[in-house]
């Protein structure tokens, strides 16, 4: 099973880096997460530097897809050759965005007709792509998903895990890296917000 995060260059660590860490706490033989980018090495929008581990195509290849966010998202779906490589199909990929990702899945067409949810800057941009944007930090319809606002990513993580590995695993995984003490509440809304979304 192979998830991939789109990483591109001026992306918010939290929107890649909490979904990479949340889905990694699944621990299956072919369980395999990997970040993914159009360049080798990428620089988030704080400078930290990042190193690929597959290319946009082997991306699109993946069991499932998270397109992360970050402060050049409009530069990004405005070259024709990055857009080109994303080959991302909802037949046979579970495609979830966080924030401005939802933009690329704009642009790529895979909101025709659904609303999503995406952070309040990229707002503006993605309803004049045409998609309504709701006022929620998680929504879904089929395979794809979207979330807002950079600490949604956990829902995103979490619904991708529930669908793959089903609802135990996701629980777990969302209790390991929940704050000690809260723990029961952190499972508890994260399951309110994705459960009403799995099939």
């Amino acid at each position: 099973m192979h998830i991939s995060i789109l990483t591109f260059d001026g992306f918010n660590e939290l929107d890649s880096l909490i979904a990479l860490g949340i889905l990694n706490r699944v621990k299956q033989p072919d369980w395999q997460v990997t970040i993914a980018s159009p360049i080798a090495r990428i620089q988030s929008m704080n400078a930290v530097l990042l190193e690929r581990q597959v290319s946009l195509q082997e991306a699109s290849l993946a069991d499932a897809v998270i397109v992360g966010s970050g402060m050049k998202t409009r530069e990004v779906v405005a070259d024709d050759s990055i857009m080109a490589q994303l080959q991302l199909d909802p037949s046979r990929q579970l495609i979830g965005a966080q924030c401005s990702g939802a933009l690329v899945l704009a642009k790529l067409g895979l909101l025709d007709g659904l609303p999503a949810c995406t952070d309040l800057t990229t707002k503006p941009w993605v309803q004049q792509a045409g998609v309504e944007v709701l006022d929620q930090p998680f929504y879904a319809s089929g395979n794809i998903a979207t979330a807002g606002g950079c600490l949604a990513s956990q829902y995103l993580a979490v619904w991708l895990i529930a669908r793959l590995a089903g609802v135990e695993a996701a629980q777990s995984a969302i209790h390991y890296v929940a704050p000690v003490g809260e723990k029961d509440e952190y499972v508890a809304r994260a399951m309110r917000h994705i459960g009403p979304f799995l099939p």
